[in-house]
């Protein structure tokens, strides 16, 4: 007879092993952060390291833009109370990891904050 408290447990360890394996970030996911981090002013990279997020200033408006972790839908323009306006959707058009899409992001509105836009899809903030 089979007892089904140590093949439960059995299958418990066994699925936590593989998610936790699942849920490590690649080598490579970790140099994109490592190299977001090193092109991050000291007050973005503690706001990184503190929320997960960034403030950017816009090279040609100067609003500010909070660049949340992640690849789509991570851009929110603040309005002068500090609080989000309104989202914007810019990637790149080749699959990056996290880090270098976000530096990406980054560049493109500090340096040319019209081209980005220009491409990018807005959409509310709730």
């Amino acid at each position: 007879m089979i007892l089904i408290e140590p093949l439960f447990a059995a299958c418990s360890r066994r699925a936590k092993e593989f998610l936790d394996w699942y849920r490590r970030p690649s080598r490579s996911e970790l140099r994109g952060h490592q190299l977001l981090r090193e092109w991050l002013s000291p007050r973005q990279l503690a706001q990184y390291e503190r929320n997960d997020f960034f403030e950017v200033t816009g090279s040609h408006t100067g609003k500010k833009y909070l660049i949340r972790r992640g690849t789509g839908m991570n851009v929110c323009e603040l309005d002068d109370a500090g609080l989000p306006q309104s989202g914007w959707c810019f990637v790149p058009n080749v699959h990056l990891v996290t880090g270098d899409v976000m530096l990406a992001q980054k560049i493109a509105l500090e340096t040319d904050e019209r081209a980005a836009l220009a491409v990018a899809n807005r959409f509310d903030v709730g």
